[in-house]
């Protein structure tokens, strides 16, 4: 199990990745997502036991705030609208709490998970290439702003990045036109792609947000993460990793 825990300004985060559950192929082995057809009964299993690793009194999946991600911008505010245990997830890309006991939970199998930390207030954001162009992180930061003037920290968890990211012209030129052309990769074949943290690092920047880590974790060379574009040709499903977030 190659979990990474980080502790940042009085919050935690957890990304996890495919090792240490007990879904079998191609989920093996702790996809943390319900809706890729895996048995539902190992995806409880595979949270409780990251809700484990994560750790402390709220550490129960069932408190989890989940959301229905749709690659958009919209972002949840559990203060204003509660948890999301026993109804439909929200739709939204991002949610930021200032609750003492809520954990934030995105998906991903490539796209971004990013963590926002500010003083008394925590936020998680699913960032693909289409969130980052609708402006999700510049949303969700916006919102950590409403509820804290101190400054905000951003974690940039396992992703994908431009080795693996063969993107079209026509695809990035509007992330370009928006976030500048730095946002221009290349593959491991000499291809162009998109470089999504650096994008996302972009995005973040651009509305004031300069301690930004990046895990630095390709999720399309790992062979102990989730990746839709690797695993998906091949098996035309993945499972999903889970980035947690909550203030401590």
């Amino acid at each position: 199990m190659a979990w990474i825990r980080l502790e940042i300004d009085g919050a935690e985060i957890l990304f996890s990745d495919r090792t240490g559950g007990v879904s079998a192929p191609p989920f093996d082995t702790a996809n943390a997502g319900y809706a890729r057809g895996d048995d539902p009964a190992n995806v409880d299993e595979n949270r409780g036991r990251i809700g484990a690793a994560f750790g402390g009194p709220n550490s129960d999946p069932a408190k989890w705030i989940c959301l229905h991600q749709v690659h958009g911008a919209r972002v949840y505010l559990p203060d204003v609208a509660g948890p999301t245990a026993g109804r439909p997830a929200p739709e939204a890309d991002a949610a930021v709490s200032t609750g003492s006991d809520a954990i934030l939970s995105v998906l991903t199998a490539d796209c971004a998970p990013v963590a926002l930390v500010a003083p008394g207030v925590v936020g998680a954001v699913h960032a693909g290439w289409r969130g980052v162009l609708a402006g999700v992180l510049e949303a969700a930061v916006a919102e950590v702003r409403r509820r804290s003037d101190g400054p905000i920290t951003a974690v940039i968890g396992p992703c994908i990045h431009p080795e693996c990211y063969e993107f079209s012209a026509d695809d990035l030129e509007p992330i370009a036109a928006r976030l500048g052309t730095e946002v221009a990769g290349e593959t491991a074949g000499g291809k162009l792609a998109l470089d999504l943290p650096v994008a996302v690092a972009l995005a973040l920047s651009e509305v004031g947000v300069d301690d930004i880590t990046d895990i630095g974790v390709c999720t399309a060379c790992s062979p102990d993460h989730f990746s839709h574009r690797r695993d998906g040709r091949v098996h035309g499903v993945t499972g999903l990793q889970t980035m947690l977030v909550a203030a401590r």
